[in-house]
Parts: C-alpha cells; sequence; structure tokens
C-alpha cells in the first residue's frame, strides 16, 4: 500500500470508530457488559480456539531468532492463556460502570452544575508483541465506552487480526456498531506515524512497549499521550533486612523477565553486602540470572559482569540485574532518584523510619515496602484489567483502567440566567 493510500486508510478507520463511538459512549452498563459476554463466550468457542492458535503459530514461526526467549514467551498463545483472557473479561463484568458518575452544587449566581464522567471518546494505541493487549484493551475502552484503534507489532499481526475479527463479530451480535473497535493491518512504521498524526481524530494515543517506542511515540505525537511501561524497577536491601525474604522478593521480582514491573536494579547496604550477595546470587542461579556490578559487588561475586553507567538506567526485560551496593537508605533514594523511570521501586527492611523516609522520597507510581514490584498491575490493586502502567503525572497515573479511560463533562442548568 503507498503512503497516500495507506493514510487515507488510516483516516478512514478513524472516522468509522468517531461515528461508531457516539452509539458506544450512551449504550447503558448492560448492554456494554453484554459485548463483553459474548467475547468471553466466543474466545472460548472450540473453533476459535483453535484459529487462534494457528495464527498464533504464524507469529510465533516469524519471531523466532528476531525476538528474545522471554518476548517469545509473551507473544505465545494456547489454549490456556485463550481461556484466562476470556476469563478476565467476566472479571471486568463485575466492575462497577466508570461512566456517568459525578458530583454537583449550585453557585450563588443560581448555577446548578454537575460533573459526571464520560468516555474519552477514540483512544488509539501503539503496543508490541502481546496479543492479550489486543482483547484487553479492547474490552477496556468498550466497558468504557469509547472507541479504539489498534496498530500493533509485526510479531503478533496474526494473532491480532483474529482476534480483532472475533470481538468486532462480538460487538454486531450484541447490536453495536463493529467499527468501535479498528485494527491497523498495515505493520510499517509509516502505519505509526500517520496515527501519531491524527489529532482531531483521535483524542489520546496511548503506547505499550520498549523504550524507543515510547520515546518515538512521546516526542512525535500530536495527539496527548498517556505515557506508559518502561519500568526500570528497584529493590533496595536495607541493613536490617531480613535475607531470605529480600532473596526471595527480588527473584519473583524476576521471575518474568519480560514485564515493566520486573525488578531491574538491586541496591544492597553496605553493612550487609557480603553476607547478603551470596545468598542473593544463590536464588537468582535459579532463573539463571546475569549479574552486572558494582567494584565492591564484584569483590564477593566474582563471576559477575562489571556494571557500566548505563547499566542503572536499563529496562533489560531480560534475565539480567545491575547490583550496586549503596552507604543507607538515602543513598539509595538518591541513585533510584537519578535513574528509575517513575514505575515501582521497593525498600525491604525492618526499619520503619527507614520505609517511610523511603516512600516519602523516592518518585515513583508505586513505592513498595517489603512487597514486590510485580505487584503494580490494574486487577491486583482492584481495578480489573489495565491498558497500561502509566508513568506520566497528568491525567493517568499508575495502571490505567476504566477510570483513567474517562475524562469529565459539566452539565450546567439555570432560570434564564445572564452574566
Amino acid at each position: 500500500m503507498d503512503i497516500i493510500n495507506l493514510e487515507e486508510y488510516i483516516v478512514n478507520l478513524c472516522d468509522k470508530a468517531r461515528i461508531a463511538s457516539y452509539n458506544l459512549a450512551q449504550s447503558s452498563l448492560t448492554e456494554r457488559n453484554n459485548i463483553l459476554r459474548i467475547l468471553s463466550e466466543k474466545l472460548q468457542e472450540p473453533e476459535n480456539i483453535n484459529k487462534i492458535i494457528e495464527n498464533n503459530a504464524k507469529d510465533m514461526e516469524y519471531a523466532k531468532g528476531k525476538i528474545s526467549e522471554v518476548m517469545l514467551d509473551r507473544l505465545m498463545l494456547n489454549e490456556k492463556r485463550i481461556k484466562d483472557i476470556a476469563g478476565a473479561l467476566i472479571k471486568m463484568i463485575a466492575l462497577s460502570d466508570p461512566l456517568n458518575k459525578g458530583d454537583n452544587w449550585i453557585q450563588p449566581s443560581g448555577l446548578s452544575i454537575r460533573r459526571i464522567k464520560v468516555p474519552l471518546g477514540v483512544v488509539g494505541m501503539i503496543y508490541e508483541s502481546r496479543p492479550n493487549v489486543t482483547v484487553d484493551a479492547a474490552a477496556l475502552c468498550i466497558k468504557s465506552g469509547n472507541s479504539v484503534v489498534l496498530r500493533g507489532g509485526k510479531e503478533a499481526i496474526n494473532s491480532n487480526l483474529i482476534l480483532a475479527d472475533i470481538i468486532r463479530q462480538s460487538i454486531k451480535s450484541a447490536g453495536f456498531d463493529e467499527n468501535c473497535v479498528q485494527v491497523i493491518e498495515d505493520i510499517t512504521r509509516e502505519s505509526a506515524n500517520i496515527l501519531m498524526r491524527q489529532h482531531g481524530k483521535i483524542d489520546v494515543l496511548i503506547p505499550r512497549g520498549n523504550a524507543p517506542l515510547i520515546n518515538n511515540v512521546r516526542e512525535n505525537s500530536r495527539i496527548p499521550v498517556i505515557e506508559t511501561g518502561v519500568g526500570n524497577c528497584h529493590i533496595y536491601v536495607d541493613y536490617n533486612a531480613d535475607f531470605d525474604a529480600a532473596a526471595n522478593i527480588i527473584v519473583r521480582s524476576k521471575f518474568r523477565a519480560s514485564v515493566c514491573n520486573a525488578v531491574e536494579t538491586v541496591l544492597v547496604s553496605e553493612k550487609i553486602y557480603k553476607d547478603f550477595l551470596p545468598v542473593m546470587k544463590k536464588r537468582l542461579n535459579e532463573l539463571n540470572t546475569e549479574i552486572r556490578g558494582c567494584e565492591k559487588t564484584l569483590e564477593i561475586l566474582k563471576d559477575a559482569t562489571p556494571a557500566t553507567d548505563e547499566d542503572y538506567y536499563a529496562e533489560y526485560l531480560d534475565f539480567i540485574v545491575a547490583v550496586k551496593v549503596v552507604k543507607d537508605v538515602a543513598e539509595a533514594i538518591a541513585h533510584i532518584n537519578k535513574h528509575n523511570t517513575k514505575h515501582s521501586d521497593a525498600i525491604i527492611t525492618n526499619d520503619m523510619k527507614n520505609a517511610k523516609e523511603f516512600q516519602e522520597k523516592v518518585d515513583a507510581v508505586a513505592v513498595y515496602v517489603n512487597v514486590s514490584t510485580r505487584y503494580t498491575d490494574g486487577e491486583e490493586f482492584g481495578f480489573g484489567a489495565e491498558i497500561g502502567i502509566s508513568t506520566s503525572k497528568l491525567h493517568a497515573r499508575g495502571p490505567v483502567g476504566l477510570n483513567e479511560l474517562t475524562t469529565v463533562k459539566y452539565l450546567i442548568d439555570g432560570d434564564n440566567l445572564v452574566r
């Protein structure tokens, strides 16, 4: 497809999504939940399961050798994972309606003002090789009354297209315009660039993927962006931490290395590093994790790789951990605030004064005490599914769920008032 026709194609998708959004925005909670119920059922039909697995196998074959093993695992769909996606839709149905909630008041002038939650309108999303995101994003947008235009990555294109087809069938079966969910079939970089220019047709753009993708969208989009995803997450092991508990939290925070809330950097108090690092390494060996450490780390862990300054900024998305020995909680906080991506950071400690200081001073979406960073998740926070983890400070911060996919509208009544 040439660039002129590609632009016309994407503009047409966006226009159809806009038109479809109006009826969806006015629908009842029961109607929107019915779409999700039908979708959950269709995903579990044996014929559709087979189609999804067949198309996913094409993606897996294409991606082998092009992406890491941990990223291949994120791409893969089997019957259990498909049924888990379907089950998540049922959980989403149980969530309360994010729309039409609000407050009201009367001004001295006589204005009667209501402020209510309404859909954003049309959401655009650019994301990489996780086909479950196609269903999650579509379902969250449907439940919150939004249309969505999805542009997935080339590694998952066959999976995304079959899932989108099932989603659109479900919307039509429920009596709504299936164009409220659109998938851009073109997987060239130009399609993403064109989508980023659709100001006035797309209300908000959400990138989800690695740092280069998110940076590209943030720097080039003409549409307001909810920035998500990049996670250089830290765990600081304080001077009086329980060694076994700390090592276990670190391992469990790295168990799925390909996710944005996995730990990437471990900081260790200089008071305990000689004794703690061997305990930690023994547990990380269970995951065949490479350790990149500072000079003091290398004194104890002879086979560790010397860390560069870039390592302390890295989101590896792999079984690699950067390790640094620090003087105390103050130095840990300073290191984190310099190197983190404002995602999720944790302290393991039995000193509640240090815990309080850590939570107050670390600048991040989620700051944990004696808890794995892996808990930064919409479902774990009680929000249901999420469209991503926002690390920005405007509108939405943290798991972007149903409420974050709404904006406000003011409804004002009066008795022939003039100003």
